[in-house]
């Protein structure tokens, strides 16, 4: 059915007023880190003096720094093995029969709606038992519970729908299990696996319950814990401009990736939701 061309026009300004309004909180955060001193307190929504000194302060400041270093090795680990591991669960769920089949990736999908809140307090107390406390071990595998299940989720969906047929001419041809598995299905999959790394990376870049309550000082705790702890240049200054300045560094690497790998990502995303 053809859409007239009055209801294109509404829905083109639907469209944009969708984007305004998504970007304008965006853009006001960039408008408030090029604000220095007092200026953050005028009414103008852009900077009467544009400054990169919150820039400088930022990048100054050994706490943010060394949380930027944290939350990069931390989610790059995290994304690592969930990936890894999500691929070879996905592949059993997908290619095996086995009881109780179905109710893995219920279980999976439960655990991935589960409130983080509410494991903190009982992972603060565990990880200080046994050494954990502080340690970039001690936010990898709580960032694993967050982005495993729904790498397996992911996951699961491209290797059904990757022909078994495949899978069966390279055993025929004197491949084992082993090798069909790394040779074909994983290449195939890769659009998938792609994704999959994107969006749980996201997720342990993102995480502020973990962060914030598994770590104390500078040697873990990541971007968004740390700027809960952040101050101006000095204690009679507002750290407003200059947590702003640190919120657009730290989106900066989610915007740069989803602009260069977009394409792959919506491929990902629509072709693990469609059969044949």
């Amino acid at each position: 059915m053809r859409t007239s061309k009055r209801a294109r026009i509404w829905l083109g300004v639907a469209a944009i007023a969708v984007v305004v309004w998504a970007l304008m909180p965006v853009v006001w955060i960039v408008s408030l880190s090029f604000k220095h001193g007092d200026d953050i307190d005028n009414k103008q929504f852009w900077p009467t003096q544009w400054s990169w000194d919150n820039y400088k302060t930022v990048f100054g400041t050994d706490l943010f720094t060394s949380a930027l270093r944290n939350s990069l090795g931390i989610s790059l680990i995290a994304t690592t093995v969930s990936v890894v591991l999500a691929m070879f669960a996905a592949y059993a769920v997908a290619r095996l029969d086995f009881p109780g089949k179905r109710w893995v990736l219920v279980s999976a999908l439960a655990v991935s709606m589960f409130p983080a809140i509410s494991i903190a307090t009982p992972l603060f107390n565990l990880w200080r038992e046994i050494g954990l406390y502080d340690t970039w071990a001690g936010l990898v595998i709580p960032y694993l519970a967050l982005t495993l299940p729904l790498s397996m989720w992911t996951l699961t969906s491209f290797f059904r729908q990757i022909p078994r047929d495949l899978e069966q001419a390279a055993q025929v041809d004197g491949a084992t299990t082993w090798q069909a598995f790394r040779r074909i299905l994983v290449p195939l999959a890769a659009p998938g696996v792609f994704t999959t790394a994107i969006l749980a990376f996201f997720i342990a870049w993102n995480d502020f319950v973990f962060g914030i309550t598994l770590t104390s000082t500078d040697k873990a705790r990541p971007v968004p814990a740390a700027l809960a702890f952040f101050s101006g240049a000095s204690e009679f200054q507002q750290p407003t401009a200059a947590i702003a300045a640190a919120s657009v560094v730290v989106t900066i690497p989610v915007v740069v990736l989803v602009m260069l790998f977009q394409r792959r990502i919506v491929a990902g995303l629509t072709g693990g939701a469609v059969k044949g």
